[in-house]
């Protein structure tokens, strides 16, 4: 199953697409990585879609990800009296430890937290950024502040405070529960939520340990201004615009999206551009101009993958968003302006052997004008240095190990394919190009670049690059270092 495009797409199963022969609908469509969201899941629930996605996977010999994605801490306001209220603007409103039921004047705030670590000038924000408010004055059990943005608010509606570090872990108990369960099961990423510094991966790292890679989502301005740290402590980075944009102003989100995709990039981490990508197709079987474009500029970005959310799992047209995203990314990677909009930022190799060969690896490539990349790799490193430069041509990465097929699923231009380490440096060079050429993705008389560890089989010492050319039978030709 190869596709006919680089970046990847991510899909989110729900009611609308649970069911074993919607999942295979969805990934003959395009869906490389099947993202699970714990909120919305059980236990049994997160099994059986598992379970579907693997099988799905085994029928097609395809390694296929699995995204876990945890709730987080969720901080929501008591209730009022009569269900909702009006909040005025230029009015005062207050938060405190009082459990009678709200009135227009005040609520109760049942998270001691908020109480701890906020501070004047703070800004709230309440019900998705429909009402914001501004601390004027704090005590032990009250929060008091001035109404910017005033409207209607419900009982339980969600309460966000962008300016406030709190000191908690970005792990709930009911995360943790998902989280065992998550890794008893095997998924090949958990996805993080409510990311404040990079301290908060060292404490999840130590749970989920080598068991599953760690995608931290970016959607606090506290993540935002620890951005190369947090980068530096994931595998993998999620750009999530939803609340990113609810946390701050609206019209900072492009630029953050750009930014942090380059530093992403640059670090050899895969970067998910996500939220509200493809909306309007949740009940409309064509998305808007400005979606298609939305999509597009994430492609042009040359981010690893585009996700979508209520789309594929409580929408009317999963099948057809994804068939679109799919469309639209090919469509902009055979544009003109795509390879120079792609490498219009450099990227400059870190100084270790590795990255340098990585780095060379492309540059020859390119060169000698070859036909594909084939990476041997047991933990992924050597593929995701190699895709660090975007290379114009396929990527191949061959490896043992299943878990690193699937997480590798997720890094763009890769094709990964499930083959037993080489005997030799001789049964290394005929294997990759046999398989290469059998994939269709170089023809007879087609160089390949082949970089690899020496001694074989030995994880993180990527030192070596030859070049094979293929013969009419997918033998190698001839090679050399």
């Amino acid at each position: 199953m190869r596709r006919n495009r680089r970046v990847k797409i991510v899909a989110t199963l729900g009611p609308a697409s649970a069911a074993p022969e919607m999942v295979e609908r969805l990934f003959l469509a395009g869906v490389d990585v099947f993202r699970i969201n714990m909120s919305h899941s059980t236990a049994d629930g997160a099994k059986t879609l598992y379970n579907t996605v693997r099988a799905c996977a085994a029928r097609h010999r395809h390694a296929i990800g699995i995204l876990a994605d945890l709730q987080g801490p969720k901080f929501r306001i008591g209730e009022f009296g009569t269900g909702r209220v009006h909040i005025a603007e230029k009015t005062t409103f207050t938060f405190d430890r009082e459990e009678a039921p709200g009135t227009n004047a005040r609520v109760f705030l049942p998270h001691e937290q908020i109480f701890e670590a906020i501070d004047v000038g703070h800004n709230l924000v309440l019900d998705d950024g429909k009402i914001r408010m501004q601390v004027i004055d704090k005590a032990k059990d009250k929060i008091t502040a001035e109404v910017k943005v005033g409207g209607m608010l419900a009982s339980r509606k969600g309460i966000s405070m962008p300016d406030t570090l709190l000191g908690i872990s970005p792990l709930t108990e009911k995360d943790k529960v998902d989280l065992a369960h998550a890794l008893k099961l095997g998924v090949d990423w958990i996805a993080l939520s409510f990311v404040q510094r990079a301290d908060d991966l060292h404490e999840v790292r130590k749970l989920i340990g080598t068991r599953a890679a760690i995608l931290s989502k970016i959607e606090k301005p506290s993540a935002v201004a620890d951005l190369e740290n947090v980068i530096a402590a994931s595998d993998g980075i999620m750009v999530a615009r939803g609340d990113l944009g609810v946390e701050m102003p609206v019209e900072k989100v492009p630029g953050l999206q750009k930014k942090i995709t380059r530093l992403a990039r640059a670090a050899g981490k895969p970067v998910i551009v996500a939220t509200q990508m493809l909306e309007s197709m949740i009940s409309s079987p064509m998305p808007t101009r400005a979606e298609v474009s939305d999509v597009a500029t994430a492609v042009f970005d040359g981010a690893d993958a585009v996700m979508l959310s209520a789309e594929s799992a409580v929408g009317q047209y999963p099948v057809e968003a994804i068939s679109t995203m799919d469309r639209i990314a090919i469509e902009v990677e055979a544009d003109t302006l795509y390879e120079p909009i792609l490498h219009a930022t450099h990227t400059e190799p870190q100084p270790t052997g590795a990255d340098a060969i990585a780095h060379a690896a492309s540059a020859i490539a390119d060169t000698v004008r070859l036909g594909a990349i084939v990476c041997y790799t047991a933990t992924g490193s050597t593929v995701l240095r190699v895709i660090r430069e975007r290379p114009g041509i396929p990527v191949i990465g061959l490896t043992p190990i299943e878990s690193t097929a699937r997480r590798l699923s997720l890094a763009w231009g890769v094709q990964c394919i499930m083959t037993g380490d080489p005997e030799n440096l001789a049964h290394m060079v005929r294997k990759a190009c046999r398989i290469a050429f059998e994939e269709g993705l170089v023809r007879a008389r087609d160089g390949i670049l082949i970089t690899a560890g020496v001694p074989l089989g030995s994880p993180g010492t990527t030192n070596m690059i030859r070049i094979a050319y293929v013969d009419e039978s997918g033998a190698p030709i001839a090679s050399e270092v």
